[in-house]
């Protein structure tokens, strides 16, 4: 039997708004009872990390995978079910985990309204979006600026409290941000210099590569100077060049300035 288990997610669960400690709590429950529950919430909100806290050596394995995930439920008497609102046959679904008497948590990205699925999950709550838990974001960005430095090496050095938080998709997309502005902030020019190569490699072929490929130095370095020097004048005075090539120069990369 082939499973394919997902890992935990982006963070441990965080609890300094009301709102994620009301979550926190319900969990904390589900934990001493032997009741089927339904985590519903936006993707990245930490649905799966609550899932986990409660269930913490059950399977994890998203609904999408219908045949394993029915396997799974001969075999285990608890499981965590992820994205059950993706299932392509939740009917049989149901009807199997009654069948089997599995427990289960299960986590929706969306709410929904089955009367099967009230039946089978007793308890039922929603994790807000974390633009409406204000209180956890700086503690998240602490956490994901920690994950940074032990994975990349290195000192937590970067102004976290100055990033506009990307929250389109919540913990995720605030994880992401940190950790590439973490690699900016402490990456070294040999490692800069892979990145094009790599970037650059598998697009090389034309009789115009090194124009094409030119935006790459002159839009960062135009860029990085315009904003520290303030003036296309003491720019061009810095680079060497006269001020109307710098001009053509700022046209050439407008696309990307």
């Amino acid at each position: 039997m082939r499973v394919v288990v997902q890992a935990v997610d982006v963070t441990k669960f965080i609890t300094a708004s009301d709102a994620s400690s009301k979550a926190f709590k319900t969990a904390t429950l589900l934990k001493t009872l032997s009741v089927n529950a339904l985590i519903m919430g936006e993707n990245g909100v930490g649905k799966k990390s609550l899932a986990r806290f409660i269930l913490p050596e059950a399977s994890i394995i998203d609904a999408s995978q219908h045949q394993e995930l029915l396997l799974v439920l001969d075999s285990n008497n608890e499981i965590v079910i992820v994205n059950i609102d993706s299932s392509p046959n939740l009917k049989i679904l149901i009807a199997k985990i009654v069948q089997t008497k599995t427990r289960v948590i299960a986590t929706s990205n969306q709410s929904l309204n089955d009367e099967s699925l009230n039946e089978l999950f007793s308890v039922q709550f929603d994790i807000p979006p974390l633009h409406k838990r204000e209180a956890d974001i700086p503690l998240l960005m602490q956490k994901f600026l920690g994950e940074a430095s032990s994975l990349f090496g290195g000192e937590e050095n970067i102004d976290y409290e100055a990033i506009i938080p990307d929250l389109s998709s919540n913990a995720t997309s605030l994880r992401r941000q940190v950790m590439i502005k973490y690699l900016l902030e402490n990456i070294q020019d040999t490692e800069l210099m892979d990145i094009i190569q790599n970037y650059i490699a598998p697009k090389l072929g034309s009789n115009n590569d090194y124009k094409e490929f030119l935006y790459l130095y002159e839009a960062p370095l135009i860029k990085a100077g315009l904003k520290k020097f303030k003036s296309q004048l003491q720019l061009a005075d810095k680079l060497g060049l006269n001020r109307n090539t710098l001009r053509k120069k700022i046209a050439d990369n407008k696309n990307y300035l």
